[in-house]
């Protein structure tokens, strides 16, 4: 957009549970270059001028681990989560072959859509889908149609064999390449899990990886039947089989991490690897591990995915759950931090590393990836401080979604698109699949 963006009278968020009222913030390019009290930022001839009337501004909202299409295809009821872990994997993995790049990007678009409106500006994407480089190419058209930041990666497996492994490795390697420096959409290097890969697959993600310097994407120990396998068809435990083919380490970005001791997660920490909890998902899968027990008392780098499934604010409210429990064994007296930490700090940093500018906060110098939500928070007149603010920040509807400096959500509406719209190509697009696939018989 040309001329400034301007954020007038509002209340910004800070991590700390602190607010400050009365405050204007000024948008860039994608950049957030001031902010100061309202009175001292006069509205210029060219400005777009957003009256917050003391809405709350805060950083925008990271699914640090998403299915944004697969999690459509086959919703988590009660009938899917009660079969066994092999057959849920193969039934996903059958209807995932089905889909089409058009299924792809109409999936894609409606569920970036709907993560704008709750607050998500960047989503990190683990798709599974047979033609590796046409739908990681819808993936980037989706993202860039709603303005979504997208950091995207193919499930690769080695399950259908070593040939049509490299194949989808060298696809998903291509895409990473070609969008490295691109604005809104990076690429990573994704494969499943350690259980359904074999050591010349992931040593050659691991030597990609460092090629092209390009993050990894992947299901860490994510189930009592990741952690059997591997240890009997390797010999070890998930966690040292990754790192010792070279998969941990400040590039990995690790989903779920449920099945870990207490030494697995030193191991991570040491490592400098992301690692993305779903927290709502530990309770739903069977003989499910609680991941706040190891992960969260012991590895700084840490924030929530859906799993393309609810919403983060689901996650925020399980991880809660547990956090709650390890504070009141005595493990962890500082509870909002860890919440503070999980929804906005952690994911900050991973944001930063993957697109090389200050996240996480609305001060000068920071990317200009904003929400203003719906909700005037009360704050105590003299220190600042408001209660809760996580809290109110994650039961309030959405007013504006700003990407990149760009306004995608405008008084809860998506700018441009019409999301009713999407939601009917989506259901069209999981018509098509869902015949190909002969679900209804």
């Amino acid at each position: 957009m040309e001329g400034r963006l301007l954020l007038k009278d509002c209340a910004v968020f800070r991590a700390d549970g602190r607010v400050r009222h009365g405050m204007a913030v000024v948008v860039e390019g994608n950049t957030i270059r001031r902010v100061a009290p309202d009175a001292q930022v006069p509205v210029l001839p060219g400005d777009w001028e957003v009256a917050c009337r003391g809405r709350l501004v805060a950083p925008g909202l990271v699914d640090c681990h998403s299915h944004l299409v697969n999690g459509q295809l086959l919703p988590p009821t009660g009938h899917f989560l009660m079969l066994p872990p092999r057959e849920r994997l193969t039934r996903m993995r059958h209807v995932a072959s089905l889909l089409t790049d058009e299924d792809v990007e109409d999936l894609t678009r409606y569920a970036a859509a709907r993560s704008l409106r709750h607050g998500i500006t960047l989503v990190v994407e683990h798709l599974s889908c047979q033609d590796v480089a046409g739908g990681l190419a819808a993936q980037a058209r989706a993202a860039e149609a709603v303005g979504m930041r997208l950091v995207t990666s193919h499930s690769t497996h080695g399950l259908d064999g070593a040939a049509q492994a490299e194949t989808w490795l060298n696809a998903n390697a291509e895409f990473t390449r070609a969008h490295k420096t691109h604005p809104l959409v990076r690429g990573a290097l994704g494969f499943h899990a350690s259980f359904t890969c074999d050591d010349a697959l992931l040593r050659r993600v691991a030597e990609l990886s460092r090629v092209l310097d390009a993050p990894t994407v992947f299901h860490l120990a994510e189930s009592d039947d990741d952690l059997t396998a591997t240890y009997s068809q390797h010999g070890k435990r998930v966690v040292p089989r990754l790192d010792a083919l070279g998969l941990l380490g400040p590039r990995a970005i690790a989903g779920y991490a449920r099945v870990l001791d207490s030494a697995e997660a030193e191991l991570l920490e040491q490592s400098g690897a992301f690692v993305a909890l779903a927290a709502r998902g530990a309770r739903t899968l069977e003989r499910g591990v609680d991941p706040m027990d190891s992960v969260l008392l012991r590895v700084h780098l840490l924030g929530l995915g859906t799993g393309g499934h609810g919403s983060l604010r689901d996650e925020l409210l399980a991880a809660m759950v547990g956090v709650l429990r390890i504070s009141r064994s005595g493990r962890m007296p500082d509870v909002d931090g860890a919440l503070a930490h999980l929804l906005v700090n952690g994911p900050a940093e991973l944001c930063t590393r993957l697109f090389g500018l200050p996240s996480g906060n609305v001060e000068e110098g920071s990317i200009a990836d904003l929400v203003v939500y719906d909700v005037v928070p009360t704050a105590d007149p003299e220190t600042g401080y408001s209660p809760h603010l996580l809290g109110q920040l994650a039961h309030s509807p959405v007013g504006w979604t700003v990407v990149n400096g760009r306004v995608c959500v405008r008084e809860g509406q998506l700018l441009g698109l019409d999301y009713t719209e999407l939601s009917r190509a989506a259901t069209r697009a999981l018509e098509r699949v869902w015949t190909r696939a002969r679900l209804g018989t």
